[in-house]
């Protein structure tokens, strides 16, 4: 294998990479939010016979081999699942990975007045370089919900609809030593500048609350609803001769994607397959819908039972003989930036997926630290089947670091390494990676769905 697969992508092969990749922009471009994976998800389960855990619970039908579920939590995380022929306390094989990413959201109270604008707060949510946000076309995305019970689901800014921006001082007033520095309170919207005349204070707001009584949504309706606040667009083939795709998000739903796919074209395997897709990793995997609650412990339960396989102590063996995937991004060498990189052990575009033994922080704070016997036998797996990957880390030792959801998988006492795609500009509006990279993550993720638990 040469060092960039392009190289060795040629013909049929490289339509393959194109086709996969179309797809891929697709979903990325109109799954924006959690709640709109998981509708995606679902919806893509159904059609390739996935049942509902839900309606299986007290029909009194028993699960057996090559049979698909799937499970829903809060309508931001989701689970599917293949039953194989091995008990399963013989283990699973987990692809896990995040929906959320980094981004605005919406305040409880977003609406407010000044110098003739109606201007709409925000909370940015995860880790982001704040000035990236500034002066470029946003779009809101979410639900709300209204006490009478009815929801309205909202999409803002896309298409031909007319986008958001928040404003930036001109270079001409901006005398501050670092331009960039940009406070979280700064990050406010543009909502609209005409006003209604027909009331005597709060005119601009006021009319902005017009246009959303449209739709039956009031200003105390914003308490109880979702909105987050995203680039606005769809991901675009990126550099001249189209190697690339930029789009929003990428962080984790390249890997979200890739490893979907890769569960819904899984048929009878020899050892049970999850799809684990959760939300909140971006601010600590915590709350009801991140990786520390209890969802995939809880629906494991539920489809053990269903097996007619439950009980605490085969729940408990069942996750432990386990091996995962934690399928999240890393980051690949900046030409512009190598300062950062250490050039020779991290991850690069155009070599396959990316595999980083451990994460964490200068000396693996906070690490997995995935055991060498797995990784052996996972690279027997992947050189059978002909996956392009690479082994890296993330930047230099002392540079900083990262963290996924390794380490709470690794509580259970399973194998757990991390594995993805390589991005560029991560956690800014729009992320960059490369199409052989993505297909080479979907084919690894299938090919471990395989091996042996």
């Amino acid at each position: 294998m040469k060092t960039n697969i392009w190289e060795n992508y040629s013909g049929t092969k490289r339509k393959e990479v194109e086709d996969f990749c179309t797809k891929y922009k697709e979903f990325i471009s109109s799954c924006k939010t959690e709640r709109e994976c998981v509708r995606f998800a679902v919806k893509e389960a159904e059609k390739n016979g996935f049942k509902n855990v839900r309606d299986l619970i007290g029909s009194g039908k028993k699960l057996k081999p090559g049979d698909k579920v799937y499970a829903v939590n809060m309508d931001k995380n989701v689970m599917l699942c293949v039953i194989g022929k091995e008990p399963l306390e013989k283990g699973l094989n987990i692809v896990g990975a995040h929906i959320d990413s980094p981004r605005l959201d919406l305040k409880s109270k977003p609406f407010y007045e000044s110098q003739g604008f109606c201007m709409i707060d925000t909370h940015y949510y995860g880790g982001i370089k704040k000035y990236q946000w500034i002066a470029q076309p946003l779009a809101m995305h979410g639900v709300v919900f209204r006490k009478d019970g009815t929801q309205e689901n909202i999409v803002y800014g896309e298409g031909d609809d007319p986008v958001f921006a928040i404003s930036d001082l001109l270079p001409h007033l901006d005398k501050k030593d670092n331009q960039k520095d940009v406070k979280g309170e700064d990050l406010n919207i543009l909502g609209g500048n005409i006003a209604d005349e027909k009331v005597e204070k709060n005119k601009f707001k006021t009319a902005i609350l017009n246009i959303l009584k449209k739709n039956n949504i009031s200003e105390e309706d914003f308490f109880s609803a979702e909105i987050e606040v995203v680039p606005a667009g769809k991901a675009k083939d990126c550099g001249l001769d189209a190697s690339m795709i930029i789009g929003y998000g990428q962080d984790d739903r390249a890997c979200a994607y890739t490893g979907l796919r890769a569960v819904l074209e899984t048929k009878n395997p020899e050892y049970t397959v999850v799809n684990l897709l959760v939300d909140k990793e971006e601010i600590g995997s915590v709350g009801a819908t991140g990786m520390e609650s209890k969802f995939f412990e809880n629906t494991m339960a539920e489809i053990m039972n269903l097996c007619g396989q439950y009980s605490e102590l085969a729940l408990r063996r069942a996750l432990t003989n386990s091996n995962t995937l934690s399928s999240d991004v890393t980051a690949a060498v900046d030409p512009t930036y190598t300062s950062a990189y250490n050039v020779e052990t991290d991850a690069h575009f155009a070599k396959g997926i990316s595999f980083n033994k451990f994460t964490g922080s200068r000396g693996k704070s906070g690490a997995n630290d995935a055991n060498p016997e797995f990784i052996a036998k996972l690279r027997k797996c992947l050189d059978d089947a002909g996956v392009v990957y690479q082994a890296t880390e993330m930047g230099k030792v002392d540079q900083g670091g990262g963290g996924t959801i390794a380490y709470i998988m690794a509580k259970y006492g399973m194998n757990v390494i991390d594995a993805g795609v390589p991005v560029l500009n991560m956690h800014a509006p729009w992320e960059i990676v490369s199409k052989v990279d993505v297909y080479e993550t979907y084919r690894a993720y299938k090919a471990f769905y395989g091996m042996k638990a």
